[in-house]
């Protein structure tokens, strides 16, 4: 076992414990006899799509509650619900679970019932891994879990949104193996022209084809004894998918043009921030080559589900922008503009905010970071202008890109259901798409329509 192996393993295991798996059922309501067994630690509750329990009750929030494991038991925390969670005649905002207990949520009755079977929680002691930083508890159980994926071999698929640090996922992965003294190679799958994306993966030998002016190597034979991180997964075309499935379980290749095939040792990290499992049942992403890239899933949270961050990552931000760019001078956070920072939604993640701390660190004045020029505090959710469809030049082209998409989407998505009224399908049938991919954009992008009337249980 290497240095970096041996240090990663101490802080892995800090905090492990067991809890039962429950169950939720919905015992009346719209949703009656929806259910769901669960073996996680913390599970979101609520009508937008994005939560882990989804129910299609308008008087229910779109986060409306949170299940949240911990050592004793389970704790429920009501998000501020309009309508408010319900036990026993009273209205909560946190409690521990006992089994079963029957709560109401707007029209819908759900009971939480625990089961005999366990599952184990592993929580780092570091708020650290690599790169990655967090001191939440949804993080330090994904570092646990990427100090036990580390020394292995074992494919990963990283899932998040855009922003969410993916890429760092891989690096850090890649330090902590075996592998870390060979090559890290980085392939983009929607960066590259879809004709040429075969042999900028696999290589190709002089004159395979128009332009093939010499032989090249491939993305996989470079990273060949080291790792190889297929950014994107979820863009790569239908057509080379078997070929890829191919690669990974004869662990060979066959350049453009060539007839011989070629071994390679590499580990595969595979990353996407669309949802493969969808793209599965929509017939756009093959099933067998899913299931050989998920052997271990990593699903990074959104950063409006983790706001205890922000302050360290602020800070972290700050540090490094002022040092990078010698300010020549320490910048401070009031904690109004924190406050700001953390109420904010960030659809664009950490990058965002991360872009967002650098921007405002280069442009502040005196020995405080000012921020009240940004629109920190707008709905994320409302309607994007006109003025903010247009490049940001100042931004690195992938950043760029990727922000000004995002605007788009949002922009045409907000209107496309306010237009159906929030009706999920007529929308879908208006804009050509599957009611299911609809769903998965609503989530991605953190769509919202306005909360209906409080009522009483």
């Amino acid at each position: 076992m290497d240095a970096a192996t041996r240090t990663l393993t101490a802080a892995a295991f800090a905090d492990r414990y067991t809890l039962p798996k429950y169950r939720l059922r919905v015992i009346n309501g719209p949703d009656a006899g929806l259910e769901k067994i669960f073996d996680r630690r913390l599970v979101y509750v609520g009508s937008a799509p994005d939560n882990d329990f989804v129910l299609d009750d308008p008087s229910v929030s779109r986060n409306h509650l949170k299940i949240d494991g911990e050592r004793g038991g389970y704790r429920i925390r009501d998000l501020d619900s309009k309508n408010g969670t319900w036990f026993a005649g009273a209205r909560l905002s946190e409690a521990i679970l006992g089994s079963p207990s029957l709560l109401r949520l707007g029209q819908t009755e759900l009971q939480f019932e625990q089961l005999p079977e366990l599952h184990e929680v592993a929580l780092a002691r570091e708020p650290n891994f690599g790169h990655l930083l967090g001191q939440s508890p949804e993080m330090r159980e994904i570092f646990a879990l990427l100090a036990r994926v580390a020394p292995a071999d074992s494919t990963v698929l990283v899932q998040g949104e855009s922003g969410t640090g993916k890429e760092l996922v891989a690096e850090a992965l890649h330090h902590h193996s075996k592998r870390h003294q060979k090559p890290f190679v980085v392939f983009d799958c929607s960066a590259i022209q879809r004709d040429l994306v075969e042999s900028e993966l696999f290589g190709h030998v002089k004159g395979s084809f128009t332009g093939a002016i010499a032989t090249r190597k491939g993305a996989f034979a470079e990273a060949h004894g080291g790792t190889l991180f297929l950014d994107e997964i979820g863009e790569l075309d239908m057509d080379l998918q078997p070929k890829l499935l191919r690669v990974l379980e004869k662990r060979e290749i066959k350049p453009v043009g060539s007839n011989e095939r070629q071994a390679v040792d590499v580990r595969i990290i595979a990353a996407t921030n669309r949802d493969l499992s969808q793209m599965v049942r929509d017939g756009t992403f093959r099933e067998d080559l899913y299931y050989r890239l998920a052997v271990i899933t990593v699903q990074l949270p959104a950063l409006r589900r983790r706001r205890g961050d922000i302050p360290p990552l602020v800070n972290h931000f700050l540090q490094d922008v002022v040092a990078r760019n010698g300010l020549g001078r320490s910048l401070t956070v009031s904690f109004d503009t924190m406050q700001q920072l953390q109420n904010h939604s960030w659809p664009g993640n950490v990058r965002e905010l991360r872009n967002h701390i650098e921007r405002a660190a280069v442009l502040s004045d005196g020995q405080q970071l000012q921020v009240q020029w940004s629109p920190l505090g707008a709905n994320a959710a409302e309607p994007v202008s006109e003025q903010a469809l247009a490049a940001d030049f100042d931004l690195p082209f992938k950043d760029a890109k990727a922000r000004l998409i995002d605007a788009f989407e949002r922009h045409y998505w907000q209107r496309a259901l306010d237009r159906a009224q929030w009706n999920v399908s007529a929308a879908a049938r208006a804009t050509g798409l599957h009611r299911k991919s609809l769903e998965y954009l609503i989530r991605k992008l953190d769509l919202q329509r306005d909360e209906p009337a409080s009522r009483s249980p």
